[in-house]
């Protein structure tokens, strides 16, 4: 749970600067998106110097099915046309960033760890920490020259269905959506089910964060996960609606040195089968 641990995975500000000036500048990517529930677009025409324009909801997903979800991964020779576009390069270190605490940053660092990029990590508080510690600030996305990398998938711990089913029974198997979500009830007519996986414990992704921005300390994670058997003793997976909000569970996770997998068709993915069952209350179930 050392401070070293953490920077593996989340980047302060500070860091990020020093990394720019000491000439070991990283690629850094802004992870722009609307916002599918509020139509808020985040782009606010301030970047971190160098940063690349990326868009949360077509690079890091491909597109919907049922047995997928609403968000399965992209098409590998898809990411990496983007990721050559993008000027990523194996031999540096990769930062990404959003404009909303890294709630769709998360899923861009998970999508480039499982493409087999060996060092990515996330400015912790995303564009809000960056200009609340006073660094500089471009106006326009950087123009970096293509690179040639190539890419693979498969290098983050994955589960199914059936896997999530054993997990909830076995290990310790984590739900990220919100509170109501989980708690479920009654779906309107021709909705999927509300609920959760039967044995999975709810805590949402926004318990990660201090209420700035950015990630709590490590010390405080450790205590909630803790809580909820996730200390690195047993197995652990992580999903949610659509598998955005898992990976900010899972980069969480990864902070104090736990390796969680994730169910990336998530609840939108399990509902999808009638024949699953479904959970409903506070409680496992």
């Amino acid at each position: 749970m050392t401070d070293e641990r953490r920077a593996l995975v989340l980047l302060t500000p500070a860091q990020v600067q020093s990394m720019i000036e000491g000439g070991h500048g990283p690629d850094i990517l802004a992870v722009q998106s609307v916002n599918p529930y509020t139509g808020r677009i985040s782009e606010r025409g301030r970047r971190v110097p160098g940063a690349v324009d990326a868009e949360a909801y077509s690079d890091f997903c491909g597109p919907p099915s049922l047995a997928g979800g609403q968000r399965p991964l992209p098409d590998i020779a898809t990411l990496q046309a983007n990721a050559r576009r993008w000027g990523l390069r194996r031999d540096r270190t990769v930062v990404v960033y959003d404009d909303d605490r890294n709630m769709t940053a998360a899923r861009a660092w998970w999508v480039l760890r499982w493409a087999g990029l060996p060092d990515v990590r996330v400015l912790d508080g995303g564009l809000p920490a960056w200009l609340a510690a006073g660094m500089p600030v471009a106006h326009a996305p950087g123009r970096p020259a293509p690179s040639m990398i190539e890419l693979s998938p498969g290098h983050m711990p994955e589960l199914d269905a059936g896997a999530c089913a054993t997990l909830a029974r076995n290990g310790v198997l984590l739900d990220a959506r919100i509170r109501p979500n989980y708690i479920g009830g009654r779906s309107a007519p021709g909705q999927p089910a509300r609920g959760h996986i039967p044995g999975a414990r709810s805590v949402p992704a926004h318990d990660n964060f201090t209420d700035p921005g950015p990630i709590t300390d490590n010390e405080t994670l450790a205590a909630l996960y803790r809580g909820l058997g996730a200390d690195g003793s047993t197995a652990v997976g992580v999903y949610c609606g659509a598998g955005m909000s898992a990976a900010v569970t899972v980069l969480a996770l990864a902070a104090i040195g736990i390796e969680a997998a994730m169910y990336v068709g998530s609840w939108s993915a399990w509902a999808g089968d009638p024949g699953r069952p479904v959970a409903t209350g506070a409680h496992p179930g």
